[in-house]
């Protein structure tokens, strides 16, 4: 077996990465500011809200991808005016696969900053408070620098999660050779076709590689938030 990529397994490669990367910093503010809320805040229909958040996370993927196309396709009123105005077509084009990551990845990038957020200490923030500090200033420099290992670990989350997508990707965006033809996808494909085992061993040898060395980084950042929360409900305590 040939271990060497070649032009187009690496191209699929590149775009994988592009394709979650992509879909991973765009879900990123959006995150933090609802995972934000999620923790401190209670407001009429939180459940109801979270759960509709949450909700991809349970769907099968082609479900979600279906229900896209549905909202986002060229026939829906939304896919329909972004053509027209814009030229902006999301059904089987490339932004169609970042959309379609980025949906599926979604809840479990907030579920992971939401927890971040919940474990830091309401005490620190009320202290900073009663010495002046606004609103704005506590979140800056009290919650999001408590909470950033678990921010960097909803990130990484999100990223491995996007580089495995399969079902919303091939309904939504297709399978598009060089395109949308990510990771998955191309295993899928090659795995039709007689003595292309090879050429799939190697995507999926590199799929396992990515997503373990995320996972890997993202058990080390929970490591150390659990130090450092720690650390300071130790320091909360003995004041």
């Amino acid at each position: 077996m040939n271990l060497w990529f070649d032009a187009q397994e690496m191209d699929t490669v590149m775009l994988s990465v592009k394709v979650a990367l992509a879909s991973t910093l765009l879900s990123f503010i959006p995150a933090v500011l609802l995972s934000l809320l999620l923790a401190r805040k209670n407001f009429p229909g939180k459940t109801l809200f979270d759960g509709m958040l949450s909700l991809p996370l349970v769907l099968p993927p082609v479900t979600t991808g279906y229900l896209l196309l549905m909202f986002l396709g060229r026939r829906s009123y939304v896919g329909a005016f972004f053509e027209e105005h814009f030229g902006i077509r999301m059904s089987f084009t490339l932004l169609g696969a970042v959309i379609a990551s980025m949906v599926v990845s979604f809840p479990l990038v907030l579920r992971a900053m939401r927890v971040a957020f919940e474990m830091v200490d309401p005490r620190l923030e009320q202290a900073a408070g009663t010495l002046g500090a606004s609103p704005f200033q506590v979140i800056c420099r009290i919650t999001m620098p408590l909470a950033l290992p678990g921010i960097i670990n909803g990130f990484l989350l999100g990223f491995a999660r996007s580089l495995g997508e399969f079902g919303a990707t091939i309904t939504f965006a297709g399978n598009i050779a060089g395109e949308t033809r990510t990771i998955p996808l191309t295993v899928y494909t090659l795995m039709q076709i007689p003595g292309e085992e090879s050429a799939s061993l190697k995507l999926v040898a590199i799929s396992v590689i990515l997503a373990f060395a995320a996972m890997i980084g993202s058990e080390l950042l929970n490591r150390g938030m659990r130090k450092r929360l720690k650390r300071s409900n130790g320091r909360c305590s003995s004041n």
